[in-house]
Protein backbone atom coordinates (compact mmCIF):
# COMPACT_ATOMS: atom_id res chain seq x y z
CA UNK A 1 0.00 0.00 0.00
CA UNK A 2 1.37 3.24 -0.78
CA UNK A 3 1.93 6.43 1.62
CA UNK A 4 -1.42 8.79 1.67
CA UNK A 5 0.06 11.48 2.31
CA UNK A 6 2.73 10.85 -1.22
CA UNK A 7 -0.30 9.57 -3.62
CA UNK A 8 -2.55 13.11 -2.13
CA UNK A 9 0.65 14.81 -3.32
CA UNK A 10 2.08 13.00 -6.60
CA UNK A 11 -1.27 11.51 -8.34
CA UNK A 12 0.79 12.06 -11.52
CA UNK A 13 3.38 9.78 -10.44
CA UNK A 14 0.51 6.96 -9.29
CA UNK A 15 -0.96 7.18 -12.76
CA UNK A 16 2.05 6.56 -14.48
CA UNK A 17 2.88 4.07 -12.15
CA UNK A 18 -0.61 2.15 -13.59
CA UNK A 19 0.60 2.97 -17.36
CA UNK A 20 3.65 1.50 -17.13
CA UNK A 21 2.51 -1.44 -15.05
CA UNK A 22 -0.98 -1.73 -17.98
CA UNK A 23 -3.22 -1.26 -14.39
CA UNK A 24 -5.28 1.48 -15.11
CA UNK A 25 -6.20 2.78 -11.86
CA UNK A 26 -7.48 6.30 -12.62
CA UNK A 27 -10.81 5.21 -10.82
CA UNK A 28 -9.47 4.21 -7.46
CA UNK A 29 -7.11 7.07 -7.40
CA UNK A 30 -9.79 9.61 -7.83
CA UNK A 31 -12.11 7.27 -5.34
CA UNK A 32 -8.77 7.37 -2.87
CA UNK A 33 -8.51 11.51 -3.34
CA UNK A 34 -12.14 12.09 -3.19
CA UNK A 35 -12.78 9.95 0.27
CA UNK A 36 -9.47 11.58 1.22
CA UNK A 37 -11.11 15.51 0.75
CA UNK A 38 -14.02 15.06 2.42
CA UNK A 39 -12.44 13.13 5.58
CA UNK A 40 -9.70 16.26 5.94
CA UNK A 41 -12.56 18.38 5.53
CA UNK A 42 -14.65 16.42 7.98
CA UNK A 43 -12.35 16.27 11.18
CA UNK A 44 -11.82 19.39 11.81
CA UNK A 45 -15.38 20.04 12.61
CA UNK A 46 -15.26 16.94 14.60
CA UNK A 47 -12.45 18.07 16.66
CA UNK A 48 -14.54 21.89 16.79
CA UNK A 49 -17.34 20.26 18.09
CA UNK A 50 -15.43 17.83 20.52
CA UNK A 51 -13.59 21.52 21.83
CA UNK A 52 -16.76 22.88 22.01
CA UNK A 53 -17.73 19.82 24.04
CA UNK A 54 -16.05 19.97 26.63
CA UNK A 55 -16.05 23.76 27.12
CA UNK A 56 -19.40 23.88 27.64
CA UNK A 57 -19.10 20.83 29.97
CA UNK A 58 -17.04 23.29 32.70
CA UNK A 59 -19.74 26.22 32.22
CA UNK A 60 -22.68 24.00 32.72
CA UNK A 61 -21.74 24.04 36.86
CA UNK A 62 -21.68 27.64 36.82
CA UNK A 63 -24.51 28.81 35.02
CA UNK A 64 -28.04 29.51 35.73
CA UNK A 65 -30.89 26.93 35.16
CA UNK A 66 -32.04 28.62 32.46
CA UNK A 67 -28.47 28.56 30.86
CA UNK A 68 -27.81 25.12 32.02
CA UNK A 69 -31.15 23.60 30.06
CA UNK A 70 -29.77 25.47 26.83
CA UNK A 71 -26.62 24.22 27.33
CA UNK A 72 -27.79 20.58 27.75
CA UNK A 73 -29.53 21.14 24.80
CA UNK A 74 -26.49 21.71 22.70
CA UNK A 75 -24.52 19.23 24.27
CA UNK A 76 -27.09 16.59 22.83
CA UNK A 77 -27.31 18.10 19.77
CA UNK A 78 -23.20 18.31 19.55
CA UNK A 79 -23.29 14.59 20.75
CA UNK A 80 -25.89 13.02 18.05
CA UNK A 81 -23.60 15.30 15.22
CA UNK A 82 -20.29 13.77 16.48
CA UNK A 83 -22.36 10.25 16.28
CA UNK A 84 -23.27 11.17 12.93
CA UNK A 85 -20.00 12.49 11.93
CA UNK A 86 -17.94 9.39 13.11
CA UNK A 87 -20.28 7.24 11.19
CA UNK A 88 -19.68 8.99 8.26
CA UNK A 89 -15.65 9.09 8.76
CA UNK A 90 -15.88 5.43 9.21
CA UNK A 91 -17.04 5.21 6.02
CA UNK A 92 -14.77 7.08 4.43
CA UNK A 93 -11.62 5.64 6.33
CA UNK A 94 -13.00 2.30 4.84
CA UNK A 95 -13.52 3.94 1.29
CA UNK A 96 -10.67 5.61 1.26
CA UNK A 97 -8.01 2.26 1.73
CA UNK A 98 -9.98 0.39 -0.27
CA UNK A 99 -9.25 2.52 -3.33
CA UNK A 100 -5.52 3.06 -1.69
CA UNK A 101 -5.42 -1.20 -1.42
CA UNK A 102 -5.60 -0.79 -5.64
CA UNK A 103 -3.18 1.94 -6.17
CA UNK A 104 0.21 -0.44 -7.78
CA UNK A 105 3.50 0.68 -6.74
CA UNK A 106 5.99 2.79 -8.57
CA UNK A 107 8.10 0.46 -10.88
CA UNK A 108 11.82 1.48 -10.35
CA UNK A 109 13.51 3.35 -13.56
CA UNK A 110 14.91 0.70 -15.00
CA UNK A 111 11.99 -1.57 -15.37
CA UNK A 112 11.80 -1.99 -18.98
CA UNK A 113 8.87 -1.03 -20.70
CA UNK A 114 6.71 -4.10 -21.96
CA UNK A 115 2.93 -5.55 -21.79
CA UNK A 116 4.01 -9.24 -20.82
CA UNK A 117 7.08 -11.60 -20.34
CA UNK A 118 8.07 -11.72 -24.32
CA UNK A 119 9.19 -7.99 -23.92
CA UNK A 120 11.55 -9.01 -20.31
CA UNK A 121 15.25 -7.75 -20.95
CA UNK A 122 17.91 -10.56 -20.02
CA UNK A 123 20.68 -9.61 -18.31
CA UNK A 124 22.85 -12.07 -18.17
CA UNK A 125 22.86 -15.86 -19.03
CA UNK A 126 25.35 -18.73 -17.69
CA UNK A 127 25.60 -21.76 -19.05
CA UNK A 128 25.13 -23.35 -23.04
CA UNK A 129 22.47 -25.80 -23.59
CA UNK A 130 23.15 -29.49 -23.80
CA UNK A 131 23.84 -30.50 -27.56
CA UNK A 132 22.75 -34.08 -27.43
CA UNK A 133 23.76 -36.67 -29.80
CA UNK A 134 20.89 -38.62 -29.13
CA UNK A 135 17.08 -38.16 -29.67
CA UNK A 136 15.88 -36.71 -26.06
CA UNK A 137 12.92 -36.94 -24.57
CA UNK A 138 10.73 -34.54 -22.66
CA UNK A 139 9.95 -35.19 -18.83
CA UNK A 140 6.55 -36.63 -19.39
CA UNK A 141 8.32 -39.93 -21.56
CA UNK A 142 11.39 -40.04 -19.24
CA UNK A 143 8.69 -40.29 -16.54
CA UNK A 144 6.81 -43.09 -18.32
CA UNK A 145 9.97 -44.82 -19.45
CA UNK A 146 11.13 -45.32 -15.82
CA UNK A 147 8.01 -45.54 -13.48
CA UNK A 148 8.80 -42.60 -11.93
CA UNK A 149 4.79 -40.25 -12.04
CA UNK A 150 1.63 -41.00 -12.97
CA UNK A 151 -0.55 -38.48 -14.11
CA UNK A 152 -3.81 -40.18 -15.15
CA UNK A 153 -4.17 -41.55 -11.55
CA UNK A 154 -3.48 -38.18 -10.63
CA UNK A 155 -6.08 -36.77 -13.14
CA UNK A 156 -8.56 -39.23 -11.80
CA UNK A 157 -8.47 -38.69 -8.30
CA UNK A 158 -7.83 -34.98 -8.60
CA UNK A 159 -8.27 -33.56 -11.64
CA UNK A 160 -6.33 -32.23 -14.19
CA UNK A 161 -2.82 -30.01 -13.46
CA UNK A 162 -2.13 -32.87 -10.77
CA UNK A 163 0.56 -35.64 -10.28
CA UNK A 164 1.74 -38.76 -8.46
CA UNK A 165 5.83 -38.91 -8.29
CA UNK A 166 7.12 -42.06 -7.59
CA UNK A 167 10.20 -43.86 -6.26
CA UNK A 168 13.53 -42.70 -7.22
CA UNK A 169 11.66 -39.13 -8.02
CA UNK A 170 10.39 -38.74 -4.87
CA UNK A 171 13.86 -38.84 -3.52
CA UNK A 172 15.18 -36.52 -5.86
CA UNK A 173 12.76 -34.09 -5.42
CA UNK A 174 13.48 -34.73 -1.20
CA UNK A 175 17.10 -33.98 -2.00
CA UNK A 176 16.51 -31.14 -4.04
CA UNK A 177 14.55 -29.33 -1.81
CA UNK A 178 17.00 -30.19 1.28
CA UNK A 179 20.08 -29.28 -0.51
CA UNK A 180 18.26 -25.80 -0.68
CA UNK A 181 17.21 -25.26 2.51
CA UNK A 182 20.74 -26.07 3.48
CA UNK A 183 22.18 -23.11 0.92
CA UNK A 184 20.25 -21.02 2.58
CA UNK A 185 20.87 -21.41 6.62
CA UNK A 186 24.80 -21.80 5.69
CA UNK A 187 23.95 -18.21 4.51
CA UNK A 188 22.49 -17.35 7.78
CA UNK A 189 18.77 -17.31 6.97
CA UNK A 190 16.65 -18.85 9.79
CA UNK A 191 14.46 -21.77 8.95
CA UNK A 192 10.92 -21.72 9.38
CA UNK A 193 8.17 -24.30 9.15
CA UNK A 194 4.76 -22.16 8.01
CA UNK A 195 0.83 -22.62 8.53
CA UNK A 196 -0.36 -23.49 5.33
CA UNK A 197 -3.77 -21.88 5.57
CA UNK A 198 -3.90 -18.30 6.47
CA UNK A 199 -6.37 -15.74 7.16
CA UNK A 200 -7.68 -12.92 4.69
CA UNK A 201 -5.29 -10.16 6.54
CA UNK A 202 -1.87 -12.14 5.65
CA UNK A 203 -3.15 -11.87 1.99
CA UNK A 204 -4.09 -8.63 1.86
CA UNK A 205 -0.84 -7.44 3.78
CA UNK A 206 1.28 -9.28 1.11
CA UNK A 207 -0.71 -7.32 -1.56
CA UNK A 208 -2.31 -10.83 -2.90
CA UNK A 209 -5.71 -9.65 -2.37
CA UNK A 210 -7.69 -7.85 -3.45
CA UNK A 211 -7.25 -8.83 -7.06
CA UNK A 212 -5.85 -12.28 -6.67
CA UNK A 213 -8.58 -13.86 -5.24
CA UNK A 214 -9.05 -16.35 -8.53
CA UNK A 215 -5.27 -17.97 -8.10
CA UNK A 216 -6.65 -18.86 -4.33
CA UNK A 217 -8.46 -21.76 -3.09
CA UNK A 218 -10.83 -20.63 -0.08
CA UNK A 219 -11.91 -22.28 2.86
CA UNK A 220 -14.89 -20.74 2.94
CA UNK A 221 -16.60 -22.26 5.93
CA UNK A 222 -12.99 -21.09 8.01
CA UNK A 223 -12.64 -17.82 6.06
CA UNK A 224 -9.17 -19.13 5.16
CA UNK A 225 -6.89 -19.44 2.40
CA UNK A 226 -4.56 -21.96 1.01
CA UNK A 227 -1.32 -20.54 0.71
CA UNK A 228 0.42 -20.04 -2.84
CA UNK A 229 3.57 -19.85 -2.16
CA UNK A 230 5.60 -19.79 1.99
CA UNK A 231 6.68 -15.62 1.76
CA UNK A 232 2.48 -15.29 2.62
CA UNK A 233 3.27 -16.45 6.10
CA UNK A 234 6.73 -15.48 6.69
CA UNK A 235 6.03 -11.96 5.70
CA UNK A 236 3.27 -11.30 7.73
CA UNK A 237 5.01 -12.90 11.00
CA UNK A 238 5.84 -10.15 12.31
CA UNK A 239 3.09 -7.68 11.48
CA UNK A 240 2.09 -5.39 13.70
CA UNK A 241 5.38 -5.14 15.18
CA UNK A 242 8.12 -2.53 15.84
CA UNK A 243 11.11 -4.47 15.46
CA UNK A 244 14.53 -3.84 17.05
CA UNK A 245 16.54 -1.88 14.09
CA UNK A 246 19.91 -3.47 15.34
CA UNK A 247 18.10 -7.51 14.82
CA UNK A 248 17.49 -6.25 11.25
CA UNK A 249 18.12 -7.35 8.72
CA UNK A 250 16.05 -10.14 9.34
CA UNK A 251 16.46 -13.29 7.24
CA UNK A 252 13.80 -16.22 6.92
CA UNK A 253 14.09 -19.34 4.75
CA UNK A 254 10.92 -21.72 4.37
CA UNK A 255 10.18 -25.01 2.53
CA UNK A 256 6.57 -25.06 2.13
CA UNK A 257 3.62 -26.81 -0.09
CA UNK A 258 2.37 -24.39 -2.27
CA UNK A 259 -1.54 -24.67 -3.79
CA UNK A 260 -2.77 -22.17 -7.30
CA UNK A 261 -5.79 -22.37 -8.98
CA UNK A 262 -4.01 -21.64 -12.33
CA UNK A 263 -7.42 -19.30 -13.12
CA UNK A 264 -7.16 -18.09 -16.95
CA UNK A 265 -4.48 -20.57 -18.20
CA UNK A 266 -6.68 -23.01 -19.59
CA UNK A 267 -5.36 -25.29 -22.17
CA UNK A 268 -2.04 -24.07 -21.63
CA UNK A 269 0.70 -26.18 -20.29
CA UNK A 270 -1.66 -28.48 -19.06
CA UNK A 271 0.98 -32.15 -19.73
CA UNK A 272 3.45 -32.22 -17.32
CA UNK A 273 4.78 -30.84 -14.50
CA UNK A 274 5.14 -26.78 -15.55
CA UNK A 275 1.66 -25.39 -13.89
CA UNK A 276 0.54 -27.50 -11.49
CA UNK A 277 -2.12 -26.78 -8.44
CA UNK A 278 0.31 -27.92 -5.83
CA UNK A 279 3.79 -28.17 -5.30
CA UNK A 280 6.77 -27.38 -2.95
CA UNK A 281 8.57 -24.40 -2.55
CA UNK A 282 12.31 -23.30 -0.65
CA UNK A 283 11.14 -19.31 -0.38
CA UNK A 284 14.06 -17.02 1.41
CA UNK A 285 12.35 -13.25 2.12
CA UNK A 286 14.28 -10.76 3.85
CA UNK A 287 12.69 -7.69 6.17
CA UNK A 288 15.21 -4.43 6.48
CA UNK A 289 15.03 -1.10 7.44
CA UNK A 290 13.35 1.53 4.86
CA UNK A 291 16.69 2.08 2.44
CA UNK A 292 16.16 1.81 -1.36
CA UNK A 293 20.15 0.70 -1.74
CA UNK A 294 20.05 -1.60 0.96
CA UNK A 295 16.55 -3.22 -0.43
CA UNK A 296 18.54 -3.39 -4.09
CA UNK A 297 21.48 -4.69 -2.32
CA UNK A 298 19.85 -7.55 -1.17
CA UNK A 299 17.81 -7.93 -4.10
CA UNK A 300 20.91 -8.55 -5.74
CA UNK A 301 21.90 -11.07 -3.06
CA UNK A 302 18.83 -13.35 -3.09
CA UNK A 303 18.77 -13.54 -6.90
CA UNK A 304 22.66 -14.99 -6.99
CA UNK A 305 21.90 -17.17 -3.99
CA UNK A 306 19.22 -19.00 -6.35
CA UNK A 307 21.66 -18.41 -9.23
CA UNK A 308 24.39 -20.67 -6.96
CA UNK A 309 21.74 -22.83 -6.38
CA UNK A 310 20.90 -23.38 -10.61
CA UNK A 311 25.06 -23.32 -10.99
CA UNK A 312 25.29 -26.31 -8.32
CA UNK A 313 22.81 -28.21 -10.35
CA UNK A 314 24.29 -28.04 -13.48
CA UNK A 315 21.66 -25.85 -15.13
CA UNK A 316 22.27 -23.39 -17.73
CA UNK A 317 19.86 -20.19 -17.03
CA UNK A 318 19.50 -16.85 -17.55
CA UNK A 319 18.43 -13.79 -15.69
CA UNK A 320 15.72 -11.16 -16.96
CA UNK A 321 14.41 -7.67 -15.67
CA UNK A 322 11.03 -7.96 -15.73
CA UNK A 323 8.80 -5.44 -17.56
CA UNK A 324 6.08 -3.14 -16.37
CA UNK A 325 3.38 -5.61 -17.84
CA UNK A 326 4.54 -8.56 -16.85
CA UNK A 327 5.01 -6.83 -12.67
CA UNK A 328 2.55 -7.18 -10.10
CA UNK A 329 0.69 -4.56 -8.52
CA UNK A 330 3.18 -4.72 -5.19
CA UNK A 331 6.95 -4.73 -6.80
CA UNK A 332 8.84 -2.42 -7.01
CA UNK A 333 11.62 -4.23 -9.52
CA UNK A 334 11.52 -8.12 -10.21
CA UNK A 335 14.33 -10.14 -11.65
CA UNK A 336 13.11 -13.53 -13.20
CA UNK A 337 15.61 -16.73 -13.62
CA UNK A 338 14.31 -18.91 -16.54
CA UNK A 339 15.98 -22.06 -16.55
CA UNK A 340 17.24 -24.24 -19.84
CA UNK A 341 13.87 -27.09 -20.41
CA UNK A 342 14.87 -28.78 -23.66
CA UNK A 343 11.68 -30.03 -24.52
CA UNK A 344 10.09 -26.39 -24.65
CA UNK A 345 13.29 -25.04 -26.58
CA UNK A 346 13.67 -22.40 -24.41
CA UNK A 347 14.00 -21.02 -20.89
CA UNK A 348 11.18 -21.43 -18.80
CA UNK A 349 10.83 -19.50 -15.50
CA UNK A 350 11.77 -21.10 -11.98
CA UNK A 351 12.29 -18.31 -10.31
CA UNK A 352 10.83 -14.98 -8.95
CA UNK A 353 12.90 -12.09 -6.93
CA UNK A 354 11.06 -9.28 -5.98
CA UNK A 355 11.69 -6.15 -3.66
CA UNK A 356 8.60 -4.28 -2.43
CA UNK A 357 10.07 -1.80 -0.75
CA UNK A 358 7.55 -0.64 1.73
CA UNK A 359 4.13 -1.32 0.51
CA UNK A 360 3.43 -4.86 2.19
CA UNK A 361 5.01 -3.13 5.29
CA UNK A 362 2.40 -1.14 5.10
CA UNK A 363 -0.42 -3.10 5.26
CA UNK A 364 1.14 -5.35 7.54
CA UNK A 365 1.76 -2.65 9.86
CA UNK A 366 5.69 -3.96 9.85
CA UNK A 367 7.62 -1.16 11.25
CA UNK A 368 11.15 -0.32 13.00
CA UNK A 369 11.76 2.64 15.21
CA UNK A 370 14.85 4.92 13.13
CA UNK A 371 17.50 6.40 14.75
CA UNK A 372 15.26 9.27 16.05
CA UNK A 373 12.86 6.39 17.73
CA UNK A 374 9.83 7.36 15.60
CA UNK A 375 8.29 3.85 14.13
CA UNK A 376 9.72 3.30 10.43
CA UNK A 377 7.82 1.11 7.62
CA UNK A 378 10.45 -1.75 6.72
CA UNK A 379 11.60 -2.96 3.31
CA UNK A 380 10.88 -6.49 2.12
CA UNK A 381 11.98 -8.77 -0.31
CA UNK A 382 11.33 -12.49 -1.71
CA UNK A 383 12.58 -14.81 -4.15
CA UNK A 384 12.62 -18.67 -5.03
CA UNK A 385 15.69 -20.63 -3.56
CA UNK A 386 13.82 -23.75 -5.56
CA UNK A 387 10.29 -24.91 -6.75
CA UNK A 388 9.24 -28.51 -7.18
CA UNK A 389 8.33 -29.82 -9.36
CA UNK A 390 9.29 -27.14 -12.27
CA UNK A 391 12.60 -27.83 -11.46
CA UNK A 392 12.37 -31.08 -12.11
CA UNK A 393 11.77 -30.98 -15.88
CA UNK A 394 15.17 -29.25 -15.99
CA UNK A 395 17.05 -32.09 -13.99
CA UNK A 396 15.15 -34.54 -15.99
CA UNK A 397 15.87 -33.46 -18.98
CA UNK A 398 19.37 -31.83 -18.95
CA UNK A 399 20.57 -34.80 -17.45
CA UNK A 400 19.05 -37.67 -19.37
CA UNK A 401 21.58 -40.42 -20.95
CA UNK A 402 21.19 -42.18 -23.90
CA UNK A 403 20.72 -45.33 -22.34
CA UNK A 404 17.19 -43.89 -20.21
CA UNK A 405 18.75 -43.01 -16.92
CA UNK A 406 19.39 -39.36 -15.63
CA UNK A 407 22.32 -38.84 -14.11
CA UNK A 408 22.53 -36.56 -10.59
CA UNK A 409 24.45 -33.91 -10.41
CA UNK A 410 27.67 -34.39 -7.79
CA UNK A 411 26.02 -31.48 -5.54
CA UNK A 412 22.73 -33.99 -4.69
CA UNK A 413 24.62 -37.16 -5.02
CA UNK A 414 24.91 -36.90 -0.89
CA UNK A 415 21.38 -36.09 -0.28
CA UNK A 416 20.37 -38.94 -2.90
CA UNK A 417 22.63 -41.27 -2.29
CA UNK A 418 23.41 -42.46 -6.30
CA UNK A 419 24.81 -41.38 -8.72
CA UNK A 420 22.03 -42.24 -11.50
CA UNK A 421 18.13 -41.99 -11.35
CA UNK A 422 16.81 -45.03 -12.60
CA UNK A 423 17.34 -47.05 -15.31
CA UNK A 424 14.32 -48.27 -17.66
CA UNK A 425 12.35 -51.18 -15.74
CA UNK A 426 12.64 -54.41 -18.12
CA UNK A 427 10.40 -55.14 -20.54
CA UNK A 428 8.49 -57.41 -18.60
CA UNK A 429 8.11 -55.47 -15.91
CA UNK A 430 4.69 -53.95 -14.42
CA UNK A 431 4.73 -50.22 -14.53
CA UNK A 432 1.41 -49.70 -12.69
CA UNK A 433 0.37 -49.04 -8.68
Amino acid sequence: MLDPKWVREHPDDVIEAGRKKHMPCEEALEGFLAADRELRALLPEVEGLRSEQKNAAKTIGRASAAEREALLERQKEIKARIQDLGRREKELKERREACLLRLPNPPAQDVPEGVDDRDNVEIRRVGEPRVFDFEPKDHVRICEDLDLADFPRAAEIAGTRNYFLKGDLVLLEEAVLRFALDHMCAKGFRPLTVPLLVRDFAMVGTAYFPGGEEQAYRCEKDSLNLIGTGEVPVTAFHAGEILDRGNLPIRYVTRSVCFRREAGTYGKDTKGFYRVHQFQKVEQVIVDIGDPDRSLAHHESITRNSEELLQALELPYRVVNVCGGDLGQPQVQKFDIETWMPSREGYGETHSASRFHDFQARRLRLRYRGEDGKPRFCHTLNNTVVASPRILIALLENHQQEDGSVRVPEALRPYFGKDRLGLPPSRGSASGG
